[in-house]
């Protein structure tokens, strides 16, 4: 029995010519901002407003910072700045530091303390093999 296994499936479908349906919905939201902007305001005001509002609108339709959609990274900030902060590390004192490597010098030493017996013993286990 045979599957077809379906591939590609982290791309979106193309709804209208090369536009996803998110492309389509922000360049939506921009006419719609730009008409409501049309009938409230004057010629001026249009264009002067008009121009930072499409910018912003093609963005989120069509700039994808690493992979990730705009609106995506956006809503990631403002998580970020609003919610509380876990520290994880924290700094010891130059006390307890001190007295930890102290503590290890003293290990090392006592474990590197080899007799002259010992390394008469190591050196005939040595030379019998």
């Amino acid at each position: 029995m045979l599957f077809n296994i379906p591939q590609f499936i982290d791309k979106e479908d193309k709804i209208v010519g090369p536009l996803t349906a998110k492309q389509l919905g922000w360049l939506g939201a921009a006419g719609a901002t730009m008409l409501l902007l049309w009938t409230l305001f004057d010629l001026s005001v249009v264009l002067l407003a008009g121009i930072p509002i499409l910018a912003v609108f093609g963005a989120l339709a069509f700039y994808h910072p690493n992979g990730q959609p705009l609106i995506g990274l956006i809503l990631s900030s403002i998580t970020y700045v609003f919610h509380p902060k876990a520290y994880i590390w924290r700094r010891v004192q130059e006390k307890e530091v001190t007295q930890k490597k102290a503590a290890k010098i003293d290990v090392v030493k006592v474990q590197r303390a080899v007799t002259e017996d010992r390394l008469e013993e190591i050196s005939k286990l040595l030379d019998r093999r």
